[in-house]
């Protein structure tokens, strides 16, 4: 098969994919485009870098077939070529990769040379992602070295040098610094030889691992991760991401390395690493794409050593806009009308990883203004921010909740934000705080917004406390959204339209999913989206919290008043195609 722009361009047009007029234009202009795009791409390393016939029919920018997109790009004309000729085109999706296993049988020079990764080994079957998969010379030179079957299959430039940049260099990384700790003294072995390293061989393990823990962050950061989980298991210790709230097993890390490694993490956090039997808690700050980002690192000795999670702040995600929560317009309304009270307790409640502090920063940044003195107590800070007066809860040193409450009644605050009510000294001083003309946001940990009126009666608050100084309560979830690149038209079973409510008069063509594409990594979702149920306090509730009425009649009050259930807004969002009836049934509480 010719890989030239000529007979590249003939496939194509006997396809139909471009027009006679589109054809004389990229062969006219070839030449010059090749040289433009050879000068961007060109690297001390390599003054004539190879450009593929196909991505120089992409940088022509011909208008898109696809109705989703303007303008032709690689994936389309890749595409496109591949139904041509039943060439096969591979999307290297990262957290699908064996890469321990892959990058052992390329090395990492070889792969940027030849632009080139493998992606896949069934037997002695090996498929590689190329830019070029006639390169003849490359592929002739992998079954030499690897003794297997090469299956070329086209892949994109953009995807390959990311794939071997990132999860590559990573895992050769730690293949180096492996061998050079390859002695390290098991515990299981009482009688074992143990060598001692070499100041050079300590030196060079320690930079791999330094570039290794560096190339996890940024891969992190890529794949737009809110968490890093790393746990050591019996033979070795598993990395998992968390991605739109879902966890993903993505790299392994050797037993003999996993030790330096937590050690390179703990000292970017200012933690102590000669400390293992205890958890502790330490922060770092870095930078990606000219953003600050705040990372939260936490240690805990388990089983086979100690685990750390890093949880990943970016600051556009945590301070968001109130319309990018995922309020409806009415509740948009009445939120507001409730953080715009001058005093009084605004509670969120929810389980971990359900939005609250999103919505607390968000809340917080909308109502801070020169004028307004906004303190907060966190346990610990989340992100740092500038227009904030952050107090961190240090119990070793005697700050606490409740004490650091009861001291910044002494700063002359407006708006005081206490991380978490855990108790019933932290609950009396929120409501004094409320009495003497603050407005208070707090969290609890409860299944629904009235429930959080109950705890606060658990924890020894007098009904007409909580009567006079509550003023609103917001119950919320997060759910994954459907992903707009490769969203259809989907059907609901009537044991759906049961379990959710929906009358069989409700326009259900609305309703969307994802039939997976590589920008949501096959998984049909891209993002998340909160679901929130609002209790205003009225007249009316304020009342029956005074007269001790339960928690089921409050929550018929509260919707008699326009109070709308998590899972009715979970079905609207199903309703208008956000979201999907497996996302309500995994996050949504389904009992109203």
């Amino acid at each position: 098969m010719e890989f030239t722009i000529g007979g590249t361009l003939s496939v194509l047009a006997a396809q139909g994919f471009l027009t006679d007029l589109q054809v004389r234009e990229a062969r006219s202009a070839y030449p010059v485009q090749l040289s433009e795009i050879r000068k961007m791409l060109r690297t001390r390393e390599n003054e004539n870098p190879y450009v593929s016939p196909l991505e120089v029919i992409a940088s022509f920018a011909f208008p898109s077939r696809n109705p989703r997109s303007e303008f032709m790009d690689e994936v389309e004309v890749c595409k496109a070529y591949s139904t041509a000729t039943a060439f096969p085109f591979c999307r290297i999706d990262p957290l699908k990769l064996d890469a321990k296993q892959l990058c052992s049988i390329v090395s990492k020079p070889f792969a940027r040379k030849h632009l080139l990764v493998p992606v896949k080994l069934d037997g002695h079957r090996l498929q590689v992602a190329m830019v070029n998969p006639f390169d003849r010379v490359a592929i002739q030179s992998l079954e030499d070295v690897t003794g297997h079957e090469i299956e070329p299959v086209l892949g994109l430039r953009e995807e390959i040098l990311k794939t071997i940049n990132e999860i590559f260099a990573f895992e050769h990384s730690l293949l180096k610094a492996e061998k050079l700790k390859n002695t390290a003294n098991d515990l299981g072995n009482l009688e074992q030889l143990v060598d001692i390293l070499t100041e050079d061989e300590l030196d060079a393990s320690d930079q791999h691992i330094v570039k290794a823990v560096d190339l996890l962050l940024q891969y992190a950061f890529e794949q737009r991760a809110s968490d890093i989980h790393i746990e050591p298991k019996r033979e070795k210790s598993v990395v998992r991401l968390r991605i739109d709230g879902k966890l993903h097993d993505t790299h392994s890390i050797p037993k003999q390395v996993y030790p330096s490694f937590i050690s390179r993490i703990k000292i970017m956090a200012r933690m102590d690493i000669a400390e293992k039997r205890r958890p502790q808690d330490g922060r770092i700050k870095s930078v990606f794409k000219d953003t600050e980002i705040e990372l939260r690192v936490s240690t805990v000795p388990v089983a086979f050593g100690e685990k750390a999670v890093i949880r990943i702040f970016d600051p556009a995600m945590l301070v968001q806009d109130l319309s990018s929560l995922g309020f409806f317009p009415e509740q948009r309304i009445v939120f507001e009308r409730i953080i715009g009270r001058p005093y009084g307790i605004i509670l969120l409640t929810g389980p971990t990883g359900s939005g609250k502090t999103t919505t607390l920063y968000s809340s917080l940044q909308f109502l801070s203004t020169p004028d307004v003195n906004v303190t907060t107590i966190e346990d610990p800070i989340e992100m740092v921010h500038d227009t904030f007066n952050q107090i961190g809860v240090q119990e070793h040193a005697g700050v606490t909740f409740s004490s650091a409450l009861r001291s910044i009644l002494r700063q002359d605050p407006d708006i005081i934000m206490v991380g978490e009510i855990r108790d019933e000294e932290t609950a009396q001083y929120a409501v004094q705080a409320a009495l003497t003309g603050h407005l208070v946001f707090s969290t609890l940990h409860t299944n629904n917004a009235s429930g959080a009126i109950t705890r606060l009666v658990d924890l020894n608050i007098e009904p007409f406390l909580i009567a006079s100084t509550l003023i609103g309560v917001i119950a919320q979830r997060l759910v994954r959204t459907v992903c707009r690149s490769c969203d259809e038209r989907a059907a609901i079973s009537d044991d759906e339209r049961f379990l959710f409510g929906i009358p069989p008069e409700a326009d259900v063509s609305g309703i969307r999913s994802g039939s997976g594409c590589e920008k949501c990594r096959k998984t049909g979702y891209r993002g998340r989206t909160g679901v929130f149920e609002l209790l205003e306090v009225t007249d009316r509730i304020r009342a029956m919290i005074r007269d001790r009425a339960d928690e089921s009649e409050i929550t018929k009050a509260a919707r008699v008043a326009g109070m709308e259930p998590l899972l009715r807004g979970a079905v609207r969002k199903l309703l208008a195609g956000q979201t999907t009836a497996e996302e309500i049934v995994r996050v949504v509480p389904l009992i109203e």
